[in-house]
């Protein structure tokens, strides 16, 4: 699968992603063939480009909940730019709490985890996008905790309308990690949200808090204690952290999803691990059927989930066909996993009939 700008588009080229209106309609299914009309209404769209297939390249598998996860997040981007838009303007907002509500219903009392696709973004929809992903991780963090209804609203409402300030910022999102752009969002969201009417005075405060975990990064200061201890805070920071660092940018490549969360376990002084640890329960990462690198510069594919270890999972080696532990002393002390291998769409490679045969 390959990424293919706008501009470039002809007319035979399959699709490799859906294509939904902003009323979460099919415009578009995968597989389909792109005709003049279908170009000329993509161009209209404002879409940076597309995942097109390559000629002979079958279509890779989805289940119809990561169809469902890529259609609610179109559909959502459209509401979130046009209610911040309003509310960045001075103006009330038209579905917000809406939206808010669909966010909890599809994502705060999962029993079971979910594949947290990463879409492409552009400086144009940066914002809106990063603000839904950090709603819904929000979301999944506030139901694996076991937190209140009323917790978690606040939490989805809070994450929609943190970053509004960056609206106001030019040359997002490249500059995005500049501190001194930090403390301008910071300053411009305030200021808006100190004057949308009926925000509650928990949500603004709540805020300002993750915005102050936010910019202290560049700092060497201290973190109030306070602060440290507040998980409302630490929930948003660490969605917020987690949906930068592994997000699809058109000007840099992403880090993967084991990446990042070895960086949050690792700087524990930092990310709060309970938290931390309520997000890994929620998604997946190395799950059966992920193929890896490993420490030796081989690959292979996770067999088997290691619920109490993330890193630990059963693995088997591709060169010499063995299966591992990596959870045995003997086995983690001479292999272990480096990272996972990717798609160009940023989805994780699959081999489901190998998967079969080994389990």
């Amino acid at each position: 699968m390959i990424f293919v700008k706008t501009e470039e588009l002809k007319t035979g080229m399959r699709l490799g992603k859906p294509i939904y209106n902003k009323n979460g309609v099919l415009l578009h299914d995968r597989d389909t063939k792109l005709t003049r009309q279908a170009i000329s209404g993509i161009k209209n769209f404002g879409l940076m480009g597309l995942y097109i297939l390559e000629p002979a390249e079958p279509l890779p598998p989805m289940t119809e909940e990561d169809i469902n996860f890529e259609r609610f997040q179109t559909m959502a981007v459209f509401s979130i730019r046009e209610d911040l838009e309003l509310i960045a303007s001075g103006k009330k907002d038209k579905g917000l709490d809406w939206l808010c509500s669909l966010v909890i219903r599809n994502y705060g009392d999962l029993n079971h985890k979910i594949n947290f696709v990463q879409s492409l973004r552009s400086s144009e929809d940066y914002v809106y996008k990063h603000v839904l992903n950090v709603a819904i991780l929000s979301a999944l963090i506030g139901g694996q905790m076991g937190l209140p209804l009323g917790r978690i609203n606040m939490l989805v409402k809070s994450a929609i309308l943190h970053d509004i300030g960056a609206l106001k910022i030019q040359g997002m999102p490249d500059d995005e990690e500049d501190a001194q752009v930090k403390e301008a969002i910071k300053k411009n969201s305030q200021e808006i949200l100190q004057q949308y009417p009926e925000l509650d005075e928990e949500i603004l405060q709540l805020i300002g808090q993750m915005q102050e975990l936010y910019t202290r990064e560049d700092s060497d200061e201290e973190i109030p204690e306070g602060l440290k201890t507040n998980v409302n805070a630490n929930i948003l920071y660490i969605a917020d952290a987690y949906d930068r660092m592994t997000a699809m940018k058109s000007h840099e490549e992403p880090t993967s999803e084991v990446r990042a969360i070895r960086e949050l376990l690792e700087q524990e002084k930092r990310y709060d691990q309970k938290v931390v640890n309520s997000l890994i329960k929620a998604i997946n990462i190395l799950y059966p059927g992920v193929c890896v690198e490993l420490t030796n510069r081989e690959t292979g594919l996770v067999i088997l989930e290691n619920e109490d270890n993330l890193f630990e999972p059963m693995v088997l080696n591709f060169k010499d066909n063995q299966l591992y532990d990596l959870s045995r002393p003997s086995i983690k002390e001479k292999l272990q996993i480096t990272d996972v291998m990717k798609t160009m769409d940023n989805r994780i490679k699959l081999d489901p009939d190998l998967l079969k045969a080994y389990q």
